[in-house]
């Protein structure tokens, strides 16, 4: 999976089992071709956790970073539907960064996700940066993998709660970001376990604590099928 832009929206939430099939319908047939019509968007993914039978991730890539304080983009944020207002209720425990991409290796769109939400050692910054980045552009090359990507929260400055988040309540925020695509799971899940798990990844700068999640993909749209429609 190659990203598309500068820049990225990265959320997980979970969803309860008796609101799942009205969450797919929502999510893949208004919200999806609604984000995907504001100047700027490029793709979105919908991601089913393979561990959490309620969990979520979903990606929005962004052409560039300023597309985050656009005037289109604020006012859907600020003018949830009917159904938005009903359903954005239901996302417990939502993580949503606003992101740069700052390393993206790789190419095309895959079935297996890892999730990685890290934060690096005092003083390592740099270092881990440079360290992921000569690893993922390794690792996006190996058979069964298809992508690597490293992104850093950067939230705008000028940031507030918007309709949707007064809504939802107040979200959580990951710091830096690394996704693993592939082909084949396991292919996925060795990496997970060797070159990116937590004792390696402390090695490269992080710190020791990072959150794991594994993925499968559910649905994904760009603005080209919104004109399909």
């Amino acid at each position: 999976m190659s990203l598309l832009g500068k820049a990225a929206v990265a959320m997980w939430w979970s969803v309860r089992p008796e609101q799942r099939a009205e969450f797919g319908d929502w999510h893949s047939h208004e919200h999806f071709p609604e984000r995907m019509s504001i100047a700027g968007f490029r793709r979105g993914s919908r991601w089913s956790s393979t561990t959490d039978a309620e969990g979520f991730f979903v990606l929005y890539e962004l052409e560039q970073y300023d597309v985050l304080t656009s005037k289109g983009y604020l006012d859907r944020l600020n003018a949830p539907t009917s159904w938005s207002t009903r359903m954005m209720p239901h996302h417990l425990g939502m993580i949503r960064s606003q992101c740069r991409i700052v390393g993206s290796f790789g190419g095309g769109v895959a079935a297996a996700l890892a999730t990685f939400r890290l934060s690096p050692q005092a003083g390592r910054e740099a270092d881990l940066q440079e360290r992921l980045s000569k690893t993922l552009g390794v690792l996006a090359q190996e058979p069964g993998l298809t992508g690597a990507h490293l992104l850093l929260t950067d939230t705008p400055p000028t940031s507030s709660p918007t309709t949707e988040q007064q809504i939802r309540g107040k979200d959580g925020a990951a710091d830096w970001i690394v996704l693993l695509s592939g082909y084949d799971a396991d292919a996925v899940e060795h990496v997970v376990a060797d070159q990116l798990s937590p004792g390696v990844l402390g090695t490269l700068g992080a710190q020791n604590n990072p959150t794991i999640g594994r993925y499968r993909l559910a649905f994904t749209m760009t603005p080209q099928d919104v004109a399909a429609i």
